[in-house]
């Protein structure tokens, strides 16, 4: 197995970044050191886990944050920074599945996890920037139906009326790319710089009253009253626990690895492009697609494009990210094909067979998420704030988001490596037939 802790990063400090590049990084915190008794122990220091540790420390309880590297190193800190509206599946698909009802409530729940990390960033972190838009091209004339299909049901069902729907010449004006049939551009999503946004958290979590330790790798799990996370340098007796490692969580549990899949993801920031980002983009906003294997993108603060996608086959990064990220942003953007990439960096994600994310109860007084699919984002922050309030007795929205079907993987915990490689493969052909 594969240690996605270390295989593909250097063994101290942040992966090479853009975003670490434009941060003030903090010096490490002090691992683990001996036994500690808490109310809630939480292993891994990203969304998920600072936002609950937030929640909790707010309350008076005693959280204690376990981390493997340093808080925010993971996918929180070198993601797409597109802070997206729902869920990787339309809010039809859910209404036919969950019922009316709980799709609703399920969208509320994603609307409240963008509120919270807006206030986030006015109350926190204003450093991270938050920029509204987030435009999503269709590749072919039938995605651009069911694109028109998906924003009308919102703005009539649900009195969501963000969503602005473009025909290909007025798509392409705003997105400068000929491959589109047309898209829309959604004002009530947007992006961040999220490394400073984890960072902050981070900060806040400790002056509420949370601890973090970090350089501390979870080695096994005992459940019980009370749960014991064993690591090579203590024992963390807790009340509750929190497993929020997403994509990067070793195997601790056969029921997590059985539903999340770690995948990488891939990013290049360009040089920077000055008046020529124009003619990338007309407008401050993101871009996702419709294409199986993703292609994102955004323009930085100092006008470079960032741009990512072109998941991989394997747990491990290849030997050059760049060649690959120039040859598609050629493709799409041949009026910038000259730029080149000053930046190249992966991260591993979690997916889950429905690519809806997993939230849910290990054991009793074990809460886990992950599996958020590309939209981490926003729903990160609400599911650790939710597992947080399940833990202070209020766990109706907790109990929603546990209805969202993330499926089984084949084979469970043993099928993650086939399910990997025959899965990339068969989306990245679906993306060449146009399927």
């Amino acid at each position: 197995m594969i240690d996605l802790l270390r295989a593909n990063d250097p063994a101290t400090g942040f992966p090479a970044s853009w975003y670490a590049d434009t941060c003030a990084l903090p010096a490490p915190r002090p691992p683990l050191d001996g036994d500690r008794q808490v109310d809630v122990a939480i292993i891994g220091a990203g969304f998920t886990g600072l936002n609950a540790a937030l929640t909790l420390a707010e309350a008076g309880l005693t959280p204690l944050v376990i981390e493997a590297r340093q808080a925010g190193w993971g996918a929180s800190g070198r993601n797409g920074g597109q802070v997206c509206s729902g869920y990787n599946k339309s809010q039809r698909w859910l209404e036919k599945r969950l019922g009316a009802d709980t799709a609703r409530a399920l969208w509320g729940l994603c609307e409240a996890g963008k509120s919270r990390l807006r206030d986030q960033i006015d109350t926190l972190a204003p450093e991270a920037s938050y920029k509204s838009g987030i435009a999503h091209g269709s590749l072919t004339a039938r995605d651009f139906e069911h694109e028109k299909r998906d924003a009308e049901h919102l703005a009539t069902a649900y009195g969501y009326d963000q969503i602005d729907v473009r025909e290909a010449a007025d798509f392409q004006s705003i997105l400068r790319s000929p491959l589109y049939h047309g898209g829309t551009i959604d004002r009530g999503a947007g992006h961040i710089h999220p490394l400073r946004l984890v960072l902050a958290l981070a900060r806040a979590a400790e002056a509420a009253g949370a601890h973090i330790v970090e350089d501390t790798e979870v080695q096994a799990i005992t459940p019980g009253a009370p749960i014991r996370v064993h690591t090579p340098t203590g024992t963390v007796t807790a009340q509750h626990l929190i497993v929020a490692g997403n994509g990067y969580l070793p195997r601790l549990s056969n029921r997590y690895a059985a539903r999340v899949l770690p995948v990488n993801s891939f990013i290049g920031a360009t040089a920077p492009l000055g008046n020529r980002a124009a003619d990338v983009l007309a407008d401050d906003i993101a871009s996702a697609d419709s294409s199986h294997v993703v292609n994102y993108l955004r323009l930085s603060e100092d006008t470079r494009l960032l741009f990512g996608g072109r998941a991989n086959y394997s747990h491990r990064f290849p030997n050059d990210i760049g060649s690959r990220l120039q040859a598609r942003i050629a493709e799409m953007f041949p009026q910038i094909a000259d730029v080149p990439l000053d930046y190249t960096w992966g991260g591993t994600l979690g997916v889950t067979m429905t690519r809806l994310p997993w939230i849910s109860r290990l054991a009793p007084e074990i809460y886990t998420a992950g599996g958020y699919s590309g939209h981490g984002v926003a729903l990160s922050g609400i599911a650790g704030h939710t597992m947080a309030q399940a833990i202070l007795g209020q766990a109706k929205a907790f109990d929603t988001f546990a209805r969202l079907p993330a499926g089984r993987l084949p084979l469970g915990p043993y099928g993650r490596g086939p399910v990997l490689s025959l899965g990339m493969a068969w989306y990245a052909l679906r993306d060449r037939l146009g399927l």
